[in-house]
């Protein structure tokens, strides 16, 4: 059944703050094989005019992904997560995510369409720091695929 086009745009809450700590940047530069210093090494990142190590650029997949959840977990919108897959993400920043911050994330249904009997949703994440200025945007789109035989 196809997703309700009148979901597009809906807007959810934004989450709780997600403080960011330097031992999960290293932790998560550390799974991706990402051995720059800048997001290991106070005094590196400072090097470079950053205030505290910074995290590579996908460490904000993690936040905006579980916020996507207020999206997906909607009982009206009626997602089969079971036959989702992830089809895409991307980002735009503002500035780098810093050990200390404190992000928001407020996401937003895009879009919603359907294709070979497939629904493709887009949500967008805006992330904004404790004083309420934007960090990063980041989209990301799932694929919910036909139940075979449709």
């Amino acid at each position: 059944m196809a997703l309700d086009q009148s979901f597009v745009g809906r807007t959810y809450p934004p989450t709780p703050p997600y403080e960011v700590g330097r031992e999960k940047i290293r932790e998560f530069a550390e799974a991706i094989g990402d051995a720059n210093p800048a997001y290991t090494d106070t005094e590196a990142a400072k090097a470079l005019g950053h205030p505290d190590v910074i995290a590579p650029p996908t460490f904000v997949f993690a936040i905006t992904f579980k916020a996507a959840g207020a999206v997906i977990e909607d009982p009206q919108l009626g997602l089969d997560y079971s036959r989702v897959v992830h089809g895409d993400q991307k980002f735009a920043y503002t500035r780098p995510v810093r050990a200390g911050d404190r992000l928001a994330v407020t996401s937003t249904i895009e879009a919603i369409k359907s294709l070979a009997g497939n629904d493709i949703l887009d949500i967008r994440g805006e992330v904004h720091d404790a004083s309420g200025e934007h960090v990063v945007t980041a989209w990301t789109k799932l694929v919910s695929r036909a139940p075979e035989g449709a």
